[in-house]
Order: structure tokens, then C-alpha cells, then sequence
């Protein structure tokens, strides 16, 4: 994976692609494709986005062609995907300010003060930048033993596993974890789940004990968590810890792409056109980040979103080139 060192560096590509999630990643493979050079910008040190970060041991099941995929394995095929056409990543920076220049290009400066020279944008940054919503209380076991992301299984084999939690991620977790766990306790304020319906049945049907309502008053430990206390509909119970999964969300944030110009709507999504362009000049948005009339936010969408936007930057750079380059099946290999 070829990285630019963060030293003030100057970039010159085709197309930047802002976000190196599932989306971004494809988008990448596209563009090389398409005979165009590319970088991507990603505030994150790793590729693969929210799905590194959050839930690289999930199983997705919605991605086409699989029946059932990790997210780490996701990852990993569309970075090596991308590979041949040897796109060049900028981790760990934030894509900060966007200037049209008089030449018809476009630069995009990071935080670290690398300078982007493009011919178009695409954002795939997915929500946003993005912190985990906080217990009320136990910050002070954040990494020893507290924690909100779960990217490594295994760790956790052995131990008492709470996870506080009513969506997706806490049952996603409580289902992966009860295998290897001594124990796993889930524990939300309300009897009803924002999760998946099957997935609430598996854990329910699983050796995972539900709590309900309750909340997290304490956490206790020496040099770690040990124990958490909760208090079920106004009466107290001491569960065994040492690992604390605080999965109740987390804040979206554009960040600086908000200054941008483009309208941006509900704090979080950018409207885009047909051909996924947004309402600044040559600059696109595919995935999650995009709104329109109908928008399903699926991985899948995306993908095909940002292949969309490619195809349209791909016009808008040399408008000798088609709009359809062929199916990828024609091509001759190198």
C-alpha cells in the first residue's frame, strides 16, 4: 500500500476519492479501471473505514456474491482489488479545505498541510468522522477493560463480557462473543430493541442473559474493570467483568467538508444528482454521504454509486472518453 509521508507533500492525481471505506475502496478499483490516477484521503490510520473500525470480526451479509463475509475480509479484498492500479493512500489525515483553481482543477489541502491536485473529488466518507457515545459514568476504564469497538475477538476469550446496548452492534457483538466468552450479559434501558429481528432471536436463543430495563450506576476494578453494577428497575445487581462493551452509538460529524459549500442536509448527507454529482462543480459523493429521493444505505448501493460517480469523472476529464467503458470481463489482461 503505497502512503505519501506527511510532510507537507504535494499530490497530483486524477481523481481523490475522500474516505477509505468499503466505497472509497471500490471507487479506487474503478478509477485505476478507467486509466485514472488516484489518491484517497482518509481521517482514520487504516483502510476500510467505519467497517475497520468498528466491526471487522461482523459477519455482512448483504454484499453480493457472499453469503456471508467478515468485515476484515471485505476490507482486505477491496484494498487488494485496488492494488494493480496502485492508488495512493493518505491515512490518518483529515481532507480539510477545497479550492476551484483558475485552471479548472481543484486542490484539496489535509490537515498536515499535504496539497491534493485533482481533476475531480468524490466523497465516500460514509457518516462522517464519528465518536462513540459515552457512558454515564466508568470513563476512567477506557482501554482497560472499557471499550466501544470490539476489532479483535479474541481477545476477549475467557472473560465475563458485559455489553450495554439495544441496536445492531450490541447484539452483533453479544452473538460473536458468546462462543468464546466465559459469560455475556446484555444490558439496555428499554424492553425494546432497535437490532435486527433475527439477530435479537439468535442471541435471545443463545447463552447471552438479557437484562432489561436496566442501566450501568458503577464500574469497579483495581487495575481494571472487574465488576459493573446496574440498576434493574430500581433495584441493584452486581455482574462479573472485565470486559465492558459500551455500544450505544455514536456522533457523526462532517467536519470540515461542511464548509465546503455543497448543501448539505439533516447534518450528515449530501444531495447528489443522476450522475452522483453534488451541487459543486466536479465534485461527487457515492455511498452512505449521498442523498436522494429513494436512498437505500447499503454497502451495495454504494458500490454502485461510486462506480456511477467514476464513469461521470471519468467524462467530466476528458469529455473524448465514454461514459461506459465496457464491462471489465471484455478487458484484456496486462
Amino acid at each position: 500500500m503505497s502512503e505519501v509521508s506527511r510532510v507537507n507533500a504535494a499530490v497530483d492525481v486524477d481523481v481523490l476519492i475522500v474516505g477509505a471505506g468499503p466505497v472509497g475502496l471500490y471507487g479506487a478499483y474503478y478509477a485505476g479501471f478507467r486509466g485514472l490516477s488516484v489518491a484517497l484521503v482518509d481521517s482514520l490510520p487504516e483502510a476500510g473505514g467505519q467497517v475497520t473500525a468498528m466491526y471487522p470480526e461482523k459477519l455482512i451479509f448483504d454484499v453480493a456474491g457472499f453469503p456471508a463475509i467478515k468485515g476484515r475480509d471485505l476490507v482486505s479484498g477491496l484494498v487488494a482489488q485496488a492494488a494493480a492500479f496502485e492508488p495512493l493512500y493518505l491515512l490518518g489525515r483529515q481532507a480539510t479545505a477545497l479550492q476551484h483553481e483558475s485552471d479548472g482543477q481543484l486542490t484539496v489541502t489535509a490537515d498536515d498541510g499535504t496539497a491534493i491536485r485533482c481533476r475531480a473529488v468524490i466523497i465516500s466518507g460514509g457518516i462522517g468522522t464519528f465518536t462513540p457515545r459515552q457512558l454515564p459514568t466508568g470513563s476512567e476504564y477506557e482501554n482497560r477493560g472499557l471499550c466501544y469497538f470490539v476489532p479483535s475477538l479474541v481477545e476477549h476469550t475467557g472473560r465475563d463480557i458485559v455489553i450495554v446496548g439495544g441496536g445492531d452492534s450490541a447484539f452483533d457483538w453479544a452473538l460473536n462473543l458468546e462462543p468464546i466468552a466465559r459469560s455475556v450479559t446484555l444490558v439496555h434501558r428499554r424492553p425494546a430493541f432497535r437490532a435486527h429481528a433475527h439477530t435479537v432471536a439468535q442471541v435471545r436463543s443463545s447463552r447471552t442473559e438479557i437484562i432489561t430495563p436496566a442501566q450501568v450506576t458503577a464500574v469497579r476494578g483495581v487495575d481494571g474493570v472487574e465488576e459493573v453494577e446496574i440498576n434493574v428497575d430500581g433495584e441493584q445487581r452486581i455482574l462479573p467483568a472485565q470486559t465492558l462493551i459500551a455500544a450505544l452509538g455514536f456522533i457523526a460529524n462532517l467536519g470540515p467538508l461542511k464548509d465546503w459549500g455543497m448543501t448539505v442536509v439533516a447534518h450528515r448527507h449530501i444531495p447528489v444528482d443522476t450522475t452522483m454529482l453534488t451541487d459543486l462543480p466536479a465534485v461527487f459523493a457515492a455511498g452512505d454521504i449521498a442523498e436522494y429521493p429513494g436512498k437505500v444505505r447499503l454497502i451495495a448501493t454504494g458500490f454502485g454509486e461510486v462506480a456511477t460517480a467514476v464513469n461521470n469523472a471519468a467524462v467530466l476529464i476528458d469529455p473524448s472518453a465514454h461514459l461506459f467503458p465496457g464491462h471489465s470481463s471484455e478487458a484484456v489482461p496486462a
